[in-house]
């Protein structure tokens, strides 16, 4: 039974021009998507603005009321109805629509919010008197002097009243303060010069919900306070700067360690001239750099920017400007990675101190009653004091010693005495004694560090295979009949834009007529693998990404694994030469703070966090 077509009509559809209203609430569809859009486009306003202090204040997750002050240039009374028009703006002249150094430049934002919501714009320019002018579901009122010392107000009421419809969309009053509270904190951290300031004004209450004052200082310092005020101290401690350039672009920013990574990619942050976006591009970058450090079920935490000539980057792809796309992809990918990945080989062996706070945390002193108003404090012995005191107390032959514990399961093996001394002065310190046939007790000048031999030495491993695969390259096995795969064309044309990445992997492929191609070599260390699955989880990869890291990944996770039957086995007793040599070992390879799975190798105690759990500070 055939249906007939409902777009098709009996008579023929005319072509009819949308009044205004109409065409600034579709135009708020997609510029204005929840409450937090409202509030980015408002404060971004604000920003271009040359605003020092801006404040927003929100009610009922922003729905009922949003409110944003600044203490910007401000706008005459002549100007206040032509930023109500549509495409009316300050930022751009039209000209050079790449040439944008702006936040704001469509002139779309304030006519879409007046469209659906009731706006009011009260504002005083220097040399001006203040005037306000309001709108209400696209009806425009008459400008009024209105009292205001500088800068401007915009307030926002009963959003999207004027498309009901709209409404019906919005998650919890939580749900929508916790996106503009997001919002907000991400225009901060691209603006460390700027203080912003974030409250809740529901039924009456006022909440400040969210508190950043201008940061002082170079680039650097301002921008590594501002990040430690929002991402958290953990962050900033833990985070390695990065500063690079690269053909006009440079990034900068701070990426954290990887054994400070999350459960969620809850703190990637990346900005382009100062625009916070969300660019697939970058966060497959990203993924890429850490690939060989973290499992696929941590992410890192960063926050990057990258600073460039305004045409090397279009920002006009989307209405609400959160994606980009850059002059030379292939350019901006590499720099985001090779930054990454030199800054965590500078590290070194070092791991991230939360790892240490969570180990004292695990700990519980026996509890113990008030201290008195007075208690003595033992003073602490010198380095000479300690040697002289432990000789005199050292036991005598026939006391109890270490010989008869060698048979206890829960044995501590110390240094033997006739080992060559150690200085503690070494980053990692010197070997005292072995726990458990697995953990390693080394002494430093300022605490003790505990190592997991058998990790620690598997990162040790796999960087020195790592190593050799890069001097000798990834030798390749060929198919004694290729194996032909056809594909469509466009994942045909993405695997053979990628064909030379492959090939430094042992992956040859080479077109075969049509839209078919033939794989000729794979990696040799893979052995027997089935092509096709490879190429289309490759092909899966740069649909996702923008690029793939598949048969890299496999690669290293054979070298991982060869790793770790090559490294040193829980359970087996090490000399004391053996642990120094582990430890110097670690302090000379690149990323051994971390085994092969993005865990620590180590963790450092400092001796007042010991003495504090024994109640001696």
């Amino acid at each position: 039974m055939s249906q007939s077509n409902p777009k098709i009509g009996d008579t023929r559809p005319v072509i009819r021009q949308l009044d205004d209203a109409a065409i600034n609430r579709i135009a708020a569809g997609e510029v204005v998507e929840r409450p937090a859009s409202a509030v980015k486009e408002l404060v971004e306003n604000a920003i271009d603005a040359g605003a020092r202090r801006i404040s927003v204040d929100i009610a009922d997750g922003g729905k009922t009321l949003i409110r944003v002050t600044d203490d910007g240039c401000g706008m005459s009374a002549d100007d206040l109805p032509l930023a109500l028009s549509r495409h009316a703006t300050s930022k751009i002249d039209g000209t050079d629509l790449l040439n944008i150094n702006s936040f704001g430049f469509r002139g779309e934002a304030l006519p879409s919010l007046g469209a659906v919501g009731r706006l009011t714009i009260t504002s005083r320019a220097a040399g001006f008197d203040g005037a306000q002018i309001s709108v209400s579901g696209g009806a425009m009122s008459d400008v009024k002097p209105a009292a205001l010392n500088a800068g401007t107000v915009v307030e926002l009421r009963d959003l999207f009243f004027a498309t009901p419809a709209r409404l019906k969309f919005m998650r919890t009053d939580r749900a929508e303060t916790q996106a503009v509270s997001d919002v907000i904190k991400r225009l901060a951290m691209a603006e460390p010069s700027i203080g912003f300031a974030l409250r809740d004004v529901s039924q009456g209450d006022t909440r400040l919900m969210f508190r950043v004052d201008p940061e002082s200082g170079d680039l650097f310092n301002a921008m590594h306070g501002r990040l430690a005020r929002i991402l958290g101290q953990d962050f900033a401690e833990n985070a390695l700067a990065i500063d690079t350039e690269r053909e006009g672009l440079r990034l900068t920013g701070y990426a954290a360690l990887p054994t400070y990574s999350r459960g969620a990619a809850v703190m990637q942050f990346f900005f382009v001239n100062g625009r916070p976006v969300k660019d697939k591009l970058l966060l497959g970058a990203l993924r890429g750099a850490y690939a060989d450090f973290l499992s696929r079920d941590r992410h890192p935490a960063v926050a990057l920017f990258i600073d460039c000539d305004p045409h090397l980057v279009d920002v006009n792809v989307h209405p609400a400007k959160s994606e980009v796309r850059f002059r030379d992809p292939g350019l901006a990918r590499g720099l985001v990675v090779s930054a990454l990945r030199h800054a965590l080989a500078e590290a070194g062996h070092r791991s991230s101190s939360t790892v240490a706070g969570a180990t004292l945390g695990a700990m519980r002193p026996e509890t113990i009653q008030p201290r008195p108003a007075f208690q003595y404090q033992m003073d602490r012995p010198s380095a000479t004091a300690r040697a002289i005191n432990y000789q005199s107390q050292a036991p005598e032959p026939r006391d109890f010693g270490f010989a008869e514990v060698a048979n206890v399961s829960a044995r501590m093996d110390p240094v033997i005495d006739d080992a060559p001394a150690v200085e503690t002065d070494y980053p990692l310190g010197a070997a005292r004694a072995q726990l458990h046939e697995n953990y390693i007790i080394a002494q430093t000048e300022t605490g003790m560090v505990i190592v997991d031999q058998h990790a620690a030495h598997e990162r040790l491993v796999y960087e020195k295979l790592k190593k050799q695969m890069r001097e000798n390259g990834v030798a390749a096995q060929a198919l004694l009949i290729p194996d032909i795969i056809e594909l469509s064309a466009s994942d045909c044309a993405g695997l053979l834009s990628v064909a030379d990445d492959l090939a430094k992997m042992g992956l040859t492929i080479e077109p075969f007529g049509g839209t078919a191609i033939a794989v000729r070599e794979t990696p040799a260390i893979l052995g027997e693998v089935n092509a096709k699955n490879m190429l289309m989880d490759v092909l899966d990869e740069l649909s996702d990404w923008g690029s793939s890291q598949l048969v890299q990944e496999k690669i290293e996770a054979i070298l991982s694994r060869v790793a770790c039957h090559g490294s040193i086995r829980s359970g087996r007793r090490m000399r004391a030469e053996e642990m120094n040599a582990l430890l110097r070992e670690m302090e000379a390879t690149p990323h051994s703070g971390q085994c092969n799975h993005g865990r620590p190798t180590y963790i450092e105690l400092k001796l007042s966090d010991i003495e504090r759990l024994f109640g001696r500070t």
